[in-house]
């Protein structure tokens, strides 16, 4: 754990990364996410999926939820792209009605760590029964882990025994 995290610990229990969000990844995944290039999410899946295939079992995947205006704009919700295929290969449940963002908030990139919580703050809601239940959350990219934390937290205040985050690809910290 880093320092940060340490101070103030995360709603997520762990978080395991396929890729680092590096060339060629940094102009890969955005195709996927503004380009429609859905091609690229299976690939992205399957990396993830063999290095989450020994990690302990959740109960159910839950790709993070796109606001729906941004969902009507893209037509398609890129965490749920390749969490259908993370889902398919190893025979896990698939929720992409349980969770969903209700404020339609800026985009994270360029902001700074605390505007990021700011701008996350209050942005799901849970309305599936997770009682008792080990959620992995599925995303692309994991950067300050802002995102996934909002979330994660909202599903623990909904009973959620464990949360843990499944991603494609992280930012590394500067070297």
């Amino acid at each position: 754990m880093c320092g940060a995290c340490l101070r103030h610990p995360p709603a997520f229990a762990r978080t395991h990364a396929a890729l680092a969000y590096a060339f060629p990844l940094d102009s890969l995944i955005p195709r996927l996410k503004y380009h429609g290039q859905l091609a690229v999410a299976p690939a992205l899946a399957d990396c993830l999926a063999r290095v989450v295939e020994h990690a302990p079992r959740p109960d159910r995947l839950i790709p993070m939820p796109l606001h729906a205006q941004r969902l009507r704009e893209r037509g398609f919700n890129h965490a749920s792209e390749i969490a259908r295929t993370v889902a398919k290969q190893l025979g896990l449940p698939l929720d992409t009605t349980s969770c969903r963002r209700i404020r339609d908030t800026p985009p994270q990139m360029g902001l700074k760590h605390d505007a990021r919580r700011r701008n996350m703050r209050g942005a799901f809601a849970c309305t599936g029964d997770v009682r008792g239940q080990r959620v992995a959350l599925v995303d692309d990219v994991m950067t300050t882990g802002t995102s996934l934390d909002e979330l994660a937290a909202t599903l623990k205040r909904a009973g959620a025994r464990e949360v843990s985050c499944w991603v494609a690809a992280r930012t590394l910290p500067p070297a």
